[in-house]
């Protein structure tokens, strides 16, 4: 299998499995689901083993547990890791173009959040 990684993701990766308390033989447990026009959702745990229907993939120095739909949408990817003030995170960089066509209307589910802080709605306490 085909999977990068970069300096970041490395380093938090194995960080995570370090410290996380699964013992020598942890791993990254990644995994991978299609999310839609924002590329891909993913949820991870470290574990002190693979569970079943995990592969195990070696990447550098870290061990990851790939169950199967995992191991089809990242081949090929690059795993990155950034962090910034408001949050952080993994991200992956599929050589596969997002097949959702066109996705600019798709984009305003993040301003119904916002739009849901109550801006404008209430704000009239005069008495």
């Amino acid at each position: 299998m085909e999977l990068k990684l970069t300096a970041a993701a490395e380093k938090f990766i194995s960080r995570m499995v370090r410290f996380g308390g699964a013992g020598d033989n942890a791993g990254f447990r990644l995994s991978v689901s299609a999310g839609g026009c924002s590329g891909l959702a993913s949820e991870f745990t470290v574990e002190a083993a693979a569970l079943p229907g995990d592969a195990v993939v070696e990447v550098n120095t870290v061990k990851f547990f790939l169950p199967a739909e995992s191991r089809l949408l990242l081949e090929g990817a690059t795993i990155d890791f950034s962090e910034s003030p408001t949050g952080g995170g993994l991200s992956f960089i599929t050589a596969t173009p997002s097949t959702c066509g066109s996705c600019g209307s798709s984009s305003s589910s993040a301003s119904i959040d916002i739009s849901g802080l109550g801006h404008g709605h209430g704000h009239s306490h005069t008495h």
